[in-house]
């Protein structure tokens, strides 16, 4: 990876849930305004009053990139990313199944899987977010900190959430 890695650090507690990121991103890739087709996706965790916005984590040991019988995923080390090459890609959908973030999406029209590219480098989404509940930072441990730290919130509030659905199912 080259010294000035950056990547995508979101604070869901900026998050107002307006998902203009969704379709910015969506015009970005495909030219239509459709949040089917976004690579960020804003989650609405009523339980907790919360927006969540997903994106892939460009993780360094991704298991979607583990996963692929054709090695169609691989890392680009330029922007510290993982990238899918659509010409190697069968569509079996492995990667889609095994992201622990949902963070792979599967467009059933063009049957392609598709993730986050960062937008070769220039993320729309943050361009666009007016809270700064994205931005595009120089990987440091601080971001690191506080990824670690919203992901032990988010993991708290989805284990209450679930408490909750399954009291009331009884």
């Amino acid at each position: 990876m080259h010294e000035k890695t950056k990547a995508l650090v979101i604070n869901y507690e900026k998050c107002t849930g307006c998902r203009l990121c969704e379709l910015v991103c969506a015009v970005f890739h495909h030219g239509v305004s459709n949040p089917q087709k976004a690579r960020i996706k804003v989650e609405k965790w009523e339980w907790e009053g919360l927006y969540i916005p997903m994106s892939c984590k460009q993780c360094i040991d991704a298991p979607c990139m583990n996963v692929c019988p054709v090695r169609a995923i691989s890392r680009d080390d330029t922007l510290g990313r993982v990238i899918v090459d659509h010409d190697l890609c069968i569509g079996c959908r492995s990667c889609v199944a095994v992201c622990p973030f949902g963070a792979m999406g599967f467009d059933p029209v063009e049957k392609k899987v598709f993730k986050c590219d960062l937008c070769d480098g220039d993320p729309q989404c943050v361009r666009f977010c007016d809270e700064k509940a994205v931005d595009y930072l120089e990987v440091t441990r601080e971001p690191l900190l506080r990824k670690r730290e919203a992901a032990e919130k988010i993991a708290q509030a989805h284990k209450r959430g679930m408490e909750l659905s399954s009291e009331l199912e009884i």
